[in-house]
């Protein structure tokens, strides 16, 4: 099963319009190329069927004064269906070709130069292949230099970039490939050259990238508003959505899938036999199974890969929770300190009124205030727009201020019944001495699996059973889809990052916080005078 926005024009021979014959123009210059690895006579660049459908939906359509309507290209195609070779023929067309303007650049741009590299590679290579274009052109490819084409006669040029985003402002190209977005960190590298196209009436972005993980990055949201555009959903004729994607729950071992999804199979790539030895180790190995899936089939998966639930499922409890509802409820916090780097969140979990069995979490995260921005491209996540829409509270300076966090949880024991306070051990003194002091019922959690285990037991049964409602807080799922789960050789389970820079406190702080709730079912509190020593790691918590 394909996606709902799957891109049937691509195989269904429907009408192109090209008024001016600009399309045309396009498909005989591309086949004019030649390709050092092409098999065909005279080394001819092979524009197969549905690629020269894409060329002639991408330069055909037109206004009335001769600008293109399409000004932006989403290109979700699975690996191995050379979509390096397109975008490089793309570019030569605005480098050398006949969209190129005099002066006119050509970008292409990756998460890191390597990246980068492999597109202009193509295009070079391309280049050389042909002895006229060869004596046009200026090709600057010396190891650790800039790598630029250039036409000499016009000073048009392909050149590519990566990384450093802030070094890009100023730039007004009239082509940008944007290669593998869903590896890009951040987003400022895509805004300054979006901005830049944008200083012209005619420039074109081309998106060429497979699938990738997780949500809170730039990848997922252009990828998701190409959905809309694909779907009738949003109406705007100036981007061109080409979405090669399985749905998540498709059968990934189907062959005829495998054809759908990937349209150069019918052409012989990618290879076919090798799809198969690849499921065939995926049937074996959950790692595998995901890398196929991403990979051969576009799925996007979650960020982590060996995520803790699906977060299809966990997105079931996002509808809005009734604060006033609450007010005077029992309640059980669980919090996660952190200095510097990490995000300190206090969650607040309560029995669901509306069913008995549930559980619904009120969390509120805190981070240093202090270049906001730089935090948040470092992390992949807005951060700014977060703290904007009062999601993540920015305290002053380059460390968490320990009063903040302190302030929040005694605002907390105002609103709610606030039974338990539970802290992770770490970071945790300078918060839970004062609280101490004035009474609160304050303990520390030991994070390792025995008393983290049977706690990820409840949090997932609640999470699997749809008993689990969080009211869609995206840094609270951002938490959960970087999780992933080590499992000792006794079945034990813990949480840890999926990589370095996850942050995975609000998860952190879920389950001690749900897992204290879930132990205490009845509205008298298990503390005597006796218990309030700091200390609960010893009672019989599951």
């Amino acid at each position: 099963m394909t996606s709902s926005a799957f891109p049937s024009w691509i195989h269904d021979k429907s009408e192109i319009a090209d008024p001016f014959g600009y399309g045309e123009r396009a498909v005989r210059f591309l086949r004019l190329l030649k390709h050092p690895k092409s098999s065909a006579p005279g080394r001819a660049f092979t524009l197969d069927p549905w690629q020269e459908r894409i060329v002639r939906r991408i330069y055909g359509p037109r206004h009335p004064n001769g600008d293109r309507i399409v000004k932006t290209v989403v290109l979700l195609l699975p690996r191995g269906n050379r979509k390096s070779s397109l975008a490089a023929a793309l570019a030569l067309l605005h480098t050398i070709g006949p969209e190129r303007v005099p002066g006119g650049e050509a970008i292409f741009a990756a998460g890191d130069r390597t990246q980068a590299g492999i597109g202009f590679r193509e295009a070079a290579n391309i280049v050389r292949e042909d002895r006229r274009l060869t004596a046009a052109t200026t090709i600057y490819d010396a190891h650790n230099s800039a790598k630029k084409i250039v036409l000499e006669r016009d000073g048009t040029f392909l050149e590519i970039v990566s990384s450093d985003g802030k070094r890009q402002h100023g730039r007004t190209p009239g082509f940008v490939l944007a290669d593998e977005i869903h590896i890009w960190q951040g987003g400022e590298l895509y805004e300054a050259l979006t901005t830049g196209l944008e200083k012209t009436d005619n420039g074109l972005l081309v998106i060429a990238t497979t699938a990738g993980k997780g949500q809170e990055n730039i990848a997922w949201r252009v990828i998701e508003d190409a959905r809309k555009v694909a779907r009738g959903e949003v109406d705007d004729a100036s981007i061109l959505p080409i979405l090669f994607e399985a749905d998540r729950d498709a059968d990934w071992q189907d062959e005829a899938l495998w054809h759908r999804v990937n349209p150069g199979l019918a052409h012989g790539y990618p290879s076919l036999d090798g799809m198969r030895r690849h499921a065939k180790r995926a049937e074996r190995s959950p790692t595998e199974r995901d890398s196929f899936r991403q990979l051969k089939l576009n799925i996007w998966l979650d960020n982590s890969t060996s995520p803790f639930v699906d977060m299809a499922v966990y997105d079931r409890g996002q509808a809005p929770i009734d604060l006033e509802a609450l007010r005077g409820a029992p309640c059980w916090l669980g919090v996660d300190m952190s200095t510097t780097t990490d995000l300190t969140a206090v969650v607040a979990a309560f029995h669901d009124p509306d069913d008995p069995d549930g559980f619904l979490v009120l969390p509120h995260f805190f981070c240093p205030g202090d270049q906001l921005r730089a935090r948040g491209e470092r992390d992949g996540v807005p951060y700014p727009l977060w703290a904007e829409q009062g999601f993540l509270i920015p305290t002053p300076g380059e460390a968490i201020d320990y009063r903040a966090v302190e302030a929040k949880i005694r605002e907390l024991a105002e609103i709610y019944d606030v039974r338990e306070m539970n802290f992770d051990i770490a970071y945790s003194q300078p918060v839970t001495a004062p609280l101490l002091d004035d009474g609160f019922p304050v303990a520390t959690m030991r994070q390792g699996w025995v008393t983290q285990s049977p706690a990820l037991n409840v949090l997932e049964r609640a999470i699997v059973a749809g008993k689990f409602r969080h009211g869609g807080h995206p840094v609270l799922k951002w938490c959960f889809g970087n999780v992933a789960i080590h499992t000792d050789s006794a079945g034990n389970r813990t949480m840890h990052k999926g990589k370095s820079t996850d942050r995975i406190d609000g998860a952190v702080a879920t389950w001690m916080a749900v897992a204290r709730a879930a132990a205490n079912d009845t509205p008298t509190s298990i503390y005597s005078s006796a218990e309030r020593s700091g200390d609960l790691t010893d009672l019989a918590f599951f």
